[in-house]
């Protein structure tokens, strides 16, 4: 792995297949000018200074960041990184975050459209009172092993999560699950009733007005295994469809390949949607509790 001035890089203390890279202060300082240029607005209504973004940070490097991660996500082996960057360092908050979520995705692909925010991207808030009508908010209830993209048109190659903000939270901590260290992979890719057709829907919150058709399993240009999953938003027309996707929930959920990991705040994580599933760990109840999270998913530049 080549180095990069400015960036440590090393293999995730719990998976061999993660990389962390660690962003160092001197990287920070020297991105506060052209962050600064233009604002949250600006990026929102002008896609071209995203690409600007991404510029800046990626000249810093001579471009050897963008090749690293691309490499990165492309990879079987591995497909995962997290950023990190010194949560001590007062010049990094919320809006440096989406800025730097913004470049990083720039370097990978193009975002979609989020329809839950109607952006490029989505913020919101897991807190101790709830309302909504999907797990994405439920702090008290485990978010189970999924991908994103799974109710939309578009095409979801990866994603990205940032945590803005932790106060009062213990518990919640980030589940992964790479699709080839899965004991079931190979028994349920394989089964017919994975590969046939399901409806998705999603809740209104999602502000998507239509349903899409797609198996839980396909398979890439080598003929591996790829998942698009989540337990929350298929309509099983049938006793085979209902019982396999009960059958599948089970097997995810009980896996002992799980990473379980407790992301500092300031932490990106981005992972090829295709065999990396994500999800949460219930918190513990407190009525101060307060977490900010940013999403971003999109595709590839080969897209």
């Amino acid at each position: 792995m080549e180095k990069i001035t400015g960036f440590e890089i090393s293999k995730h203390e719990k998976s061999k297949r993660i990389y962390k890279v660690k962003i160092e202060d001197q990287i920070i300082d020297k991105l506060i000018f052209p962050f600064h240029k233009f604002d949250v607005t600006a990026l929102e209504y002008k896609p071209f200074t995203r690409f600007t973004l991404a510029k800046s940070l990626d000249d810093l490097t001579s471009n050897k960041l963008s090749n690293l991660i691309n490499s990165i996500l492309k990879e079987r082996e591995t497909g995962c990184f997290i950023i990190e960057t010194n949560s001590e360092n007062k010049k990094i908050d919320d809006i440096f975050l989406v800025k730097l979520s913004t470049a990083v995705t720039h370097l990978i692909g193009i975002p979609n459209h989020d329809s839950m925010a109607g952006k490029f991207y989505a913020r919101f808030h897991v807190k101790h009172e709830d309302h909504s009508d999907s797990y994405l908010r439920k702090a008290y209830i485990n978010m189970d092993l999924h991908t994103d993209g799974t109710y939309v048109k578009d095409v979801t190659d990866w994603l990205l999560m940032t945590k803005l903000e932790e106060k009062n939270a213990e518990g919640g901590e980030t589940t992964l699950l790479h699709l080839d260290d899965w004991e079931h992979c190979e028994e349920l890719s394989k089964d017919p009733v994975g590969r046939q057709n399901f409806i998705w829907g999603s809740p209104k919150s999602k502000n998507v007005h239509y349903k899409v058709e797609h198996p839980v399993f396909t398979e890439d240009e080598k003929g591996r295994p790829k998942i698009s999953y989540i337990d929350q938003f298929p309509e099983p027309n049938n006793m085979d469809q209902g019982n396999f996707l009960q059958k599948l929930s089970d097997a995810l959920e009980e896996s002992n390949n799980k990473v379980i990991t407790k992301l500092p705040v300031g932490s990106i994580i981005v992972a090829n949607n295709y065999f990396w599933l994500h999800g949460r760990k219930a918190f513990k109840q407190n009525k101060n509790l307060s977490r900010e999270l940013l999403r971003i998913r999109g595709s590839f530049f080969t897209n």
